[in-house]
């Protein structure tokens, strides 16, 4: 239960994914305002990782995770309620603070649950169930709002009358669960989580930190942008193929990390960069030749180039971290890759405005390409064997992007 209910709120995060072009139909949206509604979500996300992302090891998981799922519900009915610009605003950044909270608290559970049933099994298997529930559900929510938009009524409602029961559902389901962190009986006294990096760690931290946001950014194009090429570039209206798109990257990028599993950083990296290198491509000839099937192929590819980087990127960002600061080390990473998140696509959309959305698209995919090529070498030319043998993701630690 405790998986749906991760896979649930992150697939919420994109729900609006394929129905930004309704939006645009409607009330003349450009390309711009399109990503600075999909921006503002990186806002909350990064405010809750720093504010209550870690509050969850003092209170307990249930504690954190179920307001956590009832404020993404509390983001469907101001969907509903309030389409507006200001309302789309007020929403998404309500939902990233959902899932901010929500990354962290549901990853350490589902380890924590696994441990407690299977004590002597290995961490795999959990960590196989958080990249699912994590990139499976980002990818499953503009899915299933795409198809509900094509072939249901009131496309700009009922997804989110679906998502918000399914959420509360969610949310009593995990209150039901045991609990596995004891509260301490002298509660410690509230900070925000600290960003820390060992100065001489600081280059290879850096280098880790900058492929996690340029892989932030092909994924946030795909959860942003895509719908509105698809329908402008390609001339593809419709809302299930918009919802499919996206739903075939994330898919891309958890498969990749399923099969990666296990495998060495350095390793999963140097995959990446002709991976992603090559999806890339595929992606910005597509726009130039208007065709679909090479658009998803690329999609899928780029996918899964990113979904390497990311891996592969958070576990060395992990490595760098001494002996009690590794959460701090993360909250330093995971800031990089919320700005990868927003900044580039809102430059894209900002773009798209004076220049043809091809031209545009391929450019980003060149600087995206070369951003990860540079990143990656970077990380693998400071490695060392024994920070190379360290780097594995530490227990608990999610190894997929909290929602783009």
């Amino acid at each position: 239960m405790v998986a749906v209910a991760f896979l649930l709120n992150m697939a919420f995060s994109a729900v609006p994914t394929p129905l930004y072009v309704l939006y645009q139909q409607r009330d003349g949206f450009s390309n711009l305002m399109v990503t600075i509604v999909f921006g503002v979500y990186a806002v909350g996300v990064i405010g809750s990782l720093f504010l209550g992302g870690h509050l969850s090891d003092w209170v307990g998981r249930r504690r954190v995770f179920v307001p956590a799922l009832l404020a993404n519900a509390a983001s469907a009915v101001v969907f509903i309620v309030d389409p507006s610009l200001a309302g789309l605003i007020v929403a998404r950044v309500i939902s990233g603070v959902s899932v901010g909270l929500t990354t962290a608290t549901a990853t350490s559970y589902l380890a924590e649950l696994h441990a407690s049933a299977r004590p002597s099994a290995s961490q795999r298997r959990a960590e196989a169930v958080a990249t699912g529930s994590n990139l499976g559900g980002i990818g499953f929510g503009p899915l299933a709002a795409g198809l509900l938009a094509q072939f249901a009524p009131a496309p700009l409602v009922l997804p989110y009358v679906v998502f918000g029961i399914a959420l509360v559902a969610a949310a009593v389901a995990v209150a039901l669960s045991p609990e596995t962190v004891r509260r301490p009986d002298q509660p410690p006294r509230y900070r925000p989580q600290r960003i820390a990096v060992p100065v001489g760690a600081r280059p290879l931290f850096y280098a880790a930190t900058l492929a996690g946001l340029a892989a932030f950014a092909v994924f946030g194009v795909f959860n942003s942008l895509v719908p509105s090429f698809l329908a402008g570039t390609l001339h593809q209206s419709s809302h299930a193929i918009a919802g499919a798109v996206p739903f075939a990257a994330f898919a891309g990028g958890a498969a990749a990390q399923m099969l990666g599993a296990g495998r060495p950083a350095p390793v999963l990296l140097r995959w990446s960069i002709p991976t992603v290198t090559v999806g890339l491509s595929l992606t910005a000839a597509a726009m130039w030749s208007s065709s679909l099937a090479m658009f998803v192929v690329g999609g899928v590819v780029a996918g899964a180039g990113a979904g390497l980087v990311f891996k592969g990127s958070l576990a060395v960002a992990a490595s760098t971290a001494p002996a009690g600061s590794r959460a701090e080390v993360l909250a330093g990473f995971f800031l990089g890759a919320y700005i990868g998140l927003s900044v580039p696509v809102v430059g894209l959309g900002v773009v798209t405005q004076y220049v043809p959305a091809r031209d545009a698209m391929l450019v980003f995919a060149a600087l995206a390409a070369i951003a990860i090529a540079a990143s990656v070498s970077a990380v693998t030319r400071r490695s060392t064997p024994q920070e190379g043998r360290r780097r594995n993701t530490p227990r608990g630690a999610s190894t997929t992007a909290p929602a783009a």
